[in-house]
């Protein structure tokens, strides 16, 4: 028997396994749920996830934060810590996703891993605790990049008076862009990614060169012992700890390119190189970014006085509005690109709760034509756009939603490798895919685990002192209120009536991987 029809052999019997025990719509209403084309190769989820993260993009849009809340100093040794952390994350991730490329991924691999008794419970948790956090840092992404281009509005015109209800104008316009992409363009979204991966490595040249050929020289001193902190906390370790969440934020995400496993070729070993390797690489470019802009930032007070300390600094360097405008730009194209991908990404792990009966299955259906969750998709575009009607009324209220997004998903990533860590101990360990960290998989799981309980315990700290209704941080609240949410469902409904995710679809997707 030749190879072809060994591999044919093998499909037929993992089809008649999906179908022992399903329901009585058949095996046809599951691949209906599945019938999704395998468009991203390697090159594609790798520039995908590559411009997903978008790490140093991040430095220049977030660094506001960090010297706020510690200075230079801060900034220029906490990306460390959070690179290294980040690593480790993404490393665990990877792994896990060598042994189950599927669209749900964390919750997916939670119920594959965690303790018999109570792995329905926790994949009910981890399943609810992720989507909520994917749909806030989705809002979260839309934001900034409308952000952004109010900015360079505002560049341009000096007597543009931003107003809150412009930037919800903005971010809806973008949203229902960006679902139609997705919805009937999808079979270009591959090759947009792939485009903006290569613009991603060559903007960030192209601001390094303008930046250290332009920008003036602070010293070794500045850049890596100075202290800043402009928030009222006295504490100087929290408040370090507090700017560490800058770069923290934009390490925050990496499992994108997971959700998009059912979409990849040869995906057990595509998806968890992407994974790793775009956190390998982005950790490089971020901290070299970070280093350049403390050189040329020029005084600290002068940044903090802007609200995108980015505009100051290039403007100061270059002393064009022309050059200025071009290279701020770029990083608008690169946000918009982003947020093309993260409507993807969000939707189908949307799409993946809904088919396991955690969302309403009615969103879990794929369209014929296009062959994407088209209702998952708009599901988002709503929710999100519904989201930033909030904005008008009160920043805080948007700015609370957004600040799930790190807790969330650090939370998910908690449980996932922490799962993982107790299956490699049990009297019969996990079996680990083709992607694995071998010998060193226990040192990375304690890690990554540390790190993120590390992060976990401030991220709901307050940014400001004293703390008022207006700058409070209300993202353990609302943290707090996802999982009462989640909890409530589990024991009115779920405990008694929800099986855990649809093993027949985890069969047909992984066996067609």
């Amino acid at each position: 028997m030749d190879r072809k029809s060994t591999n044919a052999s093998k499909k037929d019997v993992v089809k008649e396994e999906a179908i022992v025990g399903a329901p009585s719509h058949g095996y046809k209403a599951l691949e209906a749920q599945t019938g999704i084309r395998r468009l991203f190769g390697f090159a594609q989820i790798f520039a995908f996830s590559l411009t997903f993260m978008s790490t140093w993009e991040g430095m220049c849009t977030n660094m506001w934060f960090a010297l706020y809340n510690g200075g230079p100093q801060t900034f220029a040794w906490s990306i460390v810590i959070v690179y290294v952390g980040a690593l480790t994350q993404s490393a665990s991730l990877a792994e896990m996703a060598s042994i189950q490329p599927i669209a749900g991924a964390q919750y997916h691999w939670t119920h594959h891993l965690a303790p018999e008794r109570w792995k329905r419970f926790i994949t009910w948790i981890q399943g609810w605790t992720t989507w909520f956090g994917w749909v806030s840092l989705e809002a979260g992404i839309v934001n900034i990049t409308g952000i952004i281009l109010q900015s360079l509005v505002q560049l341009k015109n000096p007597d543009y008076l931003a107003e809150r209800w412009h930037l919800t104008l903005i971010i809806l316009a973008m949203l229902l862009v960006q679902g139609l992409m997705n919805m009937y363009t999808f079979w270009l979204i591959p090759w947009i990614e792939l485009f903006a991966g290569i613009a991603h490595v060559c903007l960030f040249v192209v601001f390094i060169a303008v930046l250290v050929t332009l920008g003036p020289r602070h010293s070794g001193h500045f850049i890596f012992l100075e202290q800043s902190i402009s928030s009222g906390w006295s504490d100087k370790f929290v408040a370090w700890n507090l700017g560490m969440l800058t770069c923290t934020w934009s390490f925050t995400g990496f499992d994108g390119a997971l959700h998009m496993s059912e979409e990849v070729r040869k995906a057990s070993q595509a998806v968890p190189r992407a994974l790793f390797w775009t956190i390998a690489l982005n950790g490089v470019l971020a901290y070299a970014m970070v280093i350049v802009i403390l050189a040329a930032i020029g005084p600290i007070d002068e940044a903090l006085s802007s609200n995108f300390p980015i505009i100051v600094i290039i403007q100061r360097v270059t002393s064009s509005t022309a050059a200025t405008t071009a290279l701020v730009t770029g990083l608008f194209v690169i946000s918009f690109a982003v947020c093309v991908a993260s409507i993807a990404s969000v939707s189908r792990l949307t799409w993946a709760w809904s088919r396991d009966r955690g969302l309403p299955p009615y969103f879990s259906v794929i369209s014929r034509k296009h062959h994407v969750p088209s209702r998952a998709i708009w599901l988002v575009v709503t929710i999100v756009g519904l989201l930033s009607l909030l904005n008008i009324g009160s920043t805080a209220a948007f700015g609370a939603i957004i600040a799930l997004s790190s807790l969330a998903l650090y939370f998910s990533y908690f449980i996932a490798i922490s799962c993982m860590l107790r299956a490699r101990f049990r009297a019969n360990p996990v079996k680990l895919g083709g992607w694995n960290l071998g010998r060193y998989g226990v040192a990375a799981n304690v890690f990554a685990l540390v790190y993120t309980v590390w992060i976990m315990i401030f991220l709901p700290f307050p940014n400001t002192l004293p703390v008022t209704a207006v700058n409070m941080n209300y993202c353990g609240p609302i943290f707090a209120a996802v999982l009462l949410f989640a909890l409530s469902l589990w024991f009115l409904r779920a405990r008694k009536h929800w099986p855990g995710p649809n093993v027949q679809i985890i069969r047909l997707v992984v066996g067609e991987e």
